[in-house]
Formats: structure tokens, sequence, C-alpha cells
């Protein structure tokens, strides 16, 4: 008979304890509507240990409650990203709670809660980058991805405004995350121009674009395929490793993503570059090899063995890959822009022997030699500057040196008319 009483002290004991719980979810929701978010917090705080006794509608409408009082004290500016990321994680345990009773009933609520703050996380993101606080717009879109992981491409740029942000620890460890999940970013953009504003939209495929520009609501329709990205990822992952000094990990995260990914050639690039940048340049040279022989006609691959020539100072080697690329593809506007600064970088030395030279006969007939071979420079630039401008017009820094040009070699007209464009 006396265990049957202590049976009977034990249920009291529970319901008394749910009867206080649906108490203080009251309080919490009636603080919360006099606009005492921190209130209604503290409440619920008080009832966390009752939480997992309580019935499953109890504990949903707890964890909506809180998830509520959190995004109310991020709408007012409290510690924003903090308490997004606090009401969103209630909100998740809100959902996981219905759904393993199969009763639903704040679950829509808080699933456009959700959707909202993942939102809000990313616009306080891009703000912050606008003003250099890269490493806490980073940790935002880093909240955003964990919010909804099949949109990885929040980790991408996580882990790219970190660097923006020289904050590589927190960089790495989104790197090793993108690695881990095998991120490409590949794929194919569609876009048109909304007609009245000339805003770019995107669409998320060409159905919906097109039927866009057929309505008439938008013009100008694009598809521009977005090439793997994982070539630059492993290239970060690579040099803040090889800052570290973990140099041979650095090596072997990228052998171990070319043996995931033989078809990326972005990645080969990658492992020269490290090889490059390690000063080991036998198997620099091999690795450049087999990539033109890879792939001898794309003009992108072309295009970066120049930019990687070009960081390694072997400027004859740049300037035959990027005339390599232009004659592959002959609208390869960053191929014109490089080959040009390539060749205007023979200016400097000539500029720093003139200012040196004196005033007498020899020097000043040296100084006439030296002004011809600028000239010549500059003439053998305009090609290039011209193409460049004629395919990206809209590109103010290839107009300006064009300008620049045009200027040292007393051509007016010319330079008028490239300035008349802009």
């Amino acid at each position: 008979m006396k265990s049957k009483y202590v049976i009977l002290a034990s249920a009291l004991m529970i319901s008394m304890a749910t009867f206080a719980q649906k108490d203080q979810i009251k309080s919490a929701e009636k603080a919360l509507k006099g606009g005492d978010a921190q209130g209604a917090i503290s409440i619920l705080n008080d009832a966390e240990n009752m939480v997992a006794n309580a019935k499953d509608v109890e504990q949903a409408q707890f964890y909506f409650v809180k998830g509520n009082a959190y995004l109310d004290l991020a709408n007012k500016k409290v510690e924003e990203s903090k308490n997004l990321s606090l009401a969103a994680e209630n909100y998740k345990k809100l959902i996981d709670v219905e759904k393993a009773s199969g009763k639903q009933k704040y679950s829509t609520q808080a699933a456009t809660s959700i959707t909202d703050i993942k939102g809000k996380l990313i616009n306080s993101a891009i703000a912050d980058s606008k003003i250099n606080k890269n490493s806490e717009g980073a940790k935002k879109l880093y909240d955003a991805y964990l919010l909804d992981k099949n949109d990885t491409i929040n980790l991408y740029y996580a882990a790219s405004t970190a660097v923006n942000g020289q904050d590589f620890d927190l960089a790495l460890n989104m790197y090793e995350e993108l690695k881990k999940i095998n991120y490409s970013g590949k794929g194919t953009s569609y876009t048109a121009f909304e007609k009245g504003t000339e805003n770019e939209v995107g669409f998320s495929n060409a159905k919906d674009r097109d039927l866009a520009v057929k309505l008439g609501t938008h013009e100008k329709p694009k598809t521009e395929v977005i090439p793997s990205k994982r070539g630059e990822i492993y290239k970060n992952l690579a040099l803040i490793l090889v800052q570290k000094g973990r140099t041979e990990e650095a090596k072997k995260a990228i052998s171990d993503a070319r043996k995931a990914n033989p078809e990326d050639s972005s990645l080969l690039l990658t492992e020269a570059n490290l090889y490059l940048e390690t000063k080991d340049y036998d198997t620099y040279k091999k690795l450049v090899g087999e990539a033109l022989q890879k792939d001898p006609n794309n003009a992108d691959l072309v295009f970066n063995l120049g930019v990687i020539s070009a960081g390694a100072k072997n400027n004859a080697d740049a300037e035959k890959y990027y005339a390599r690329a232009i004659e592959i593809d002959p609208n390869y506007a960053n191929a014109y822009i490089n080959l040009a600064v390539i060749k205007l970088e023979a200016e400097k030395p000539i500029i720093d022997e003139m200012n040196k030279l004196g005033t007498s006969a020899k020097d000043m007939k040296r100084y006439d030699e030296l002004k011809l071979k600028r000239e010549n420079v500059f003439k053998s630039v305009i090609p290039s500057l011209k193409k460049a401008n004629e395919l990206d017009p809209k590109n103010e820094d290839i107009a300006k040196t064009l300008i620049g040009v045009y200027n040292a070699l007393e051509m007016t007209a010319e330079a008028k008319a490239v300035k008349a464009k802009m």
C-alpha cells in the first residue's frame, strides 16, 4: 500500500510541475505582448528544467514563445546576430518536437520565421562587409548556412568573407567544411533585366526566366555558366595551411581533391600554384606541362597559367600564355588587360634610368633613346587596351589607362574620344 502512495505522490508532483510550466508560458506570453522580451526569456529560462517532462504541445509552445522573444530582441537591434541565432535554434527545436509527435500547430509559423531570420542574417552580413566588418559578416553567413544546410553557397560566401577580414582561423574551419561536403558551386545562372528599373534579376531556371520575358516584365535574358569554385577553395585552404606551417597538409589536401575530382582542371592549377609558393619549381613546371597537355585549348586554363607565371615574375611566359588565351578566344577581355599590364611594366626601368641621367651631351642622347623606347612601349599596348575597352566599356580602369597612354603619346583626339564614352 505504501508504494502506491509513492506512485500517486510522484504523479501529483509531475501534474503540479505541468501546471507551473503552463503558468510560466502564459506569463512569458503576457510579458512578450507587453514589450518585455527579455523578461519573457527570463521566465522561460526558469522553466527550462521542466521542459523534458512536459507534453509535446507544451514543449512546442515553450520553444515557440522563446523563439518569438529572441526574435523580438533581434528586431530591436539588441545583440542582433546572437538573438537571431537563438531564435532560430528554438524554432528548430519546436519543429523537431512537432515532427516527432505528428501534431503540427506552430511549425508553419516557425518555418516562416526561420526563413525571415536567414534573410536578416544575410542582409546584415552584406551591410557588415560594406563597412569592413568582415569577420562579423562571415559569422552571420555561417549562421545562415546552419539554418539551411542545403543552401551551401552561404558557407562558401562565409569563408570568402572571413578571408577578406583576415580571420584565417575562422576561414580555415569553413574551408575544411566546404572540403568535407565536396562543394563545387558549378552551375548555370539565368538572368534578365526588369523593365522600368533596369535591375538584373536572377531566376532559378530558364523556364521561369523565359516566361517573365514572354510576359513582358523582363528583357535582355542572359544565361551564364558558373565555373567550379573548388580551385579557389583549395587554393585558399592551402595558403592558410602553408601560412600556419602546415605545408604537407596543404599538399595532401589538394592531392586528395584532385583524386576525388579528376575532371576539375582548376585543382591542377591550384596544386601548381602551391608548389610555386613553396619554391618547388621542378614540380611546378611538371604540373604546368600536365595542365597544358590535358586541355591545350581551354582559354581559362591558359589564362590562369599566365596569371601564375606573372605572379612568379616570369613575364615572358605570362605574355605567351595571355597571347595564347586570346588566340583561343579573341573576346577574352581579361587576357587583353593582363597582356597590356605585363607590357607596361617595361616602362618602370626606362623611367628609372631617365631620372638618373644628367645634362651632358652623352646623357641627353641616351635620354632621347629612352624616350623613344618608352613611346614604343606605349604604342605596343594600344591594340590590347583598345580591344579590352571595346569588350568591357564600363571598366573605368581600362578607359583611364588607355587615356593615359594616348596623352603620353600626345594623341589628344583619341584620348578625348575615349573620355567622351565614359
